[in-house]
């Protein structure tokens, strides 16, 4: 029952697709970016098979995508910047069930982005359940716009991009797309525990004192 509602999700998708293109994309992809929790899985990968028939272009979705990510991610970083930590968390104690977002992960992804730092907001962009979230601890720390727009758009264009082959070379067979979807983010989570690794040693080497 569960394959075949996510097969009547995918096809309104490609119907949706159809009608509003790139804009659609980009659209939803900014609302994944928000509180909102709608998987990017299955938002990219409908327009990059389109892509794959002729109907759409494969870098436009990417860029659509990209974009839109970027948009969204630019909202939560303000609305943190305006309304501050107290009442970010009176939103989620009232309202976080609703956007699947409770006050204990919240806590463990700020915890994540203090830990890391700047780069938390490029590795955030590709780990699963923080993608959405990770630019709202970027507001409070009121990191500098331009820095926190080049590693946003870097980890949502890596991200995009992902989804994007994906669906252009797999989004005929509905099973071997979730297999390589599955697989790829496992990739990318490894990639993620590596950039992190090779941040923390060269900080870490930065901090010695010199002889």
């Amino acid at each position: 029952m569960l394959e075949r509602w996510l097969s009547e999700i995918l096809g309104n998708f490609l119907l949706f697709f159809e009608k509003t293109s790139y804009l659609g994309v980009f659209f939803l992809m900014a609302l994944e970016s928000t509180l909102l929790p709608i998987p990017s899985e299955i938002i990219v990968p409908p327009a990059a098979y389109l892509a794959s028939k002729g109907k759409m272009n494969l870098w436009g979705v990417i860029l659509a995508g990209t974009l839109g990510s970027l948009s969204g991610a630019l909202l939560n970083y303000y609305l943190a910047l305006k309304f501050g930590r107290p009442a970010f968390l009176r939103f989620i104690k009232r309202y976080g069930k609703y956007v699947l977002l409770t006050e204990a992960s919240f806590m463990k992804m700020e915890k994540f982005w203090h830990n890391h730092g700047h780069i938390s907001t490029f590795v955030g962009r590709l780990l699963p359940g923080l993608r959405h979230v990770i630019s709202i601890p970027a507001g409070f720390a009121r990191m500098a716009l331009g820095l926190f727009c080049f590693f946003t758009t870097i980890g949502a264009f890596i991200w995009c991009t992902f989804l994007a082959l994906c669906g252009y070379y797999f989004g005929k067979n509905e099973a071997l797309l979730k297999e390589y979807l599955a697989k790829g983010s496992y990739g990318i989570i490894l990639f993620c525990v590596l950039i992190v690794f090779i941040y923390v040693y060269f900080k870490f080497k930065k901090n010695l004192p010199k002889p």
